[in-house]
């Protein structure tokens, strides 16, 4: 017979021990997710020196700044904001700025970076 989750010889039985682990696990990584996503909010209102820090703290728990300067646009990976015309038909495609980085958490995409990109004059 089991009493308060363990059995007769007093040993926490493994179906409470998963349990009480599981939803410990799901509060935390919910809590995380919550964290990140203050963090990110704070991100957009804060001076340059602060932003930089935030970045390099969320960059150790695997939350990267996503600045696709130089990259070809991929609309499935990149938001245009707008466009800068070019003549040179080497930029033509590619992401001219970053206006507002965006953020992967260990290669899931948080949020798209917002950029201008170059088109033909």
């Amino acid at each position: 017979m089991s009493v308060n989750g363990t059995d007769p010889t007093g040993v926490a039985s493994d179906d409470g021990v998963e349990t009480i682990a599981d939803e410990l696990l799901d509060q935390a990584l919910a809590e995380r997710r919550a964290l990140v996503q203050l963090c990110l909010y704070a991100l957009d209102r804060a001076s340059a020196g602060v932003v930089e820090r935030i970045e390099e703290g969320l960059s150790t728990i695997g939350v990267v700044a996503v600045r696709a300067d130089g990259e070809r646009f991929d609309p499935s990976l990149h938001e245009a904001a707008g466009t800068v015309p070019t003549d040179d038909v080497s930029l033509q495609g590619l992401v001219a700025e970053t206006e507002v980085p965006g953020f992967c958490d260990r290669g899931r995409v948080l949020r798209a970076p917002i950029v201008t990109v170059y088109t033909a004059r």
